[in-house]
């Protein structure tokens, strides 16, 4: 015979654990989107077209003081760190591969870590919010270790960026 106090006890007991697995669980949801949010303050980006077509995104720089956004190559969302010190587009070679992106011809590219091997590429598409590019020259990056891709000078000389305070502005014309 089972003593009905000592059931109420074990149910009670099993009720707070998985109570505080709940709210350990809910925390940690609340402070990873929290991280996510200072590392990308640009998640969702809103784009403005003026009457003569003129299209904008105005991004605010995070917490390190980049300024890191989401958006797509060849329609798959992605998150670009914008980088006016890049001559290209650098995609790190785990995030090419989940791309299906081709490797072309092998370069040598000089970086703060010192020489490393990338591969060429065409991208059909590179988007931040509305603007986009086509056929955008692109390098595989093999000793890139990073979630981000750096946004350089293959798409960021098609559009007007300027830069005030912690935002940059940037501005594709018809």
């Amino acid at each position: 015979m089972t003593d009905p106090v000592n059931e109420q006890r074990r149910m009670g007991l099993g009720m707070q654990v998985v109570a505080w697995i709940l709210i350990l669980g809910m925390l940690t949801w609340y402070f990873t989107g929290l991280i996510e949010r200072q590392h990308n303050p640009n998640q969702q980006v809103a784009t403005t077209v003026s009457d003569d077509g003129v299209r904008e995104v105005v991004l605010a720089r995070n917490r390190q003081g980049h300024y890191v956004t989401s958006g797509a190559i060849n329609g798959q969302p992605v998150v670009f760190l914008v980088d006016t010190g890049a001559t290209g587009v650098a995609i790190p070679a785990h995030l090419a591969d989940k791309l299906a992106l081709p490797r072309g011809r092998a370069f040598v590219t000089r970086t703060a870590n010192g020489d490393s091997t990338s591969y060429a590429t065409r991208l059909d598409s590179v988007s931040i919010g509305d603007i986009e590019l086509n056929n955008v020259e692109a390098g595989v990056a093999s000793g890139l270790r990073t979630r981000e891709v750096l946004l350089g000078m293959s798409f960021l000389r098609h559009v007007e960026f300027t830069q005030r305070g912690d935002t940059l502005t940037l501005r594709q014309y018809p």
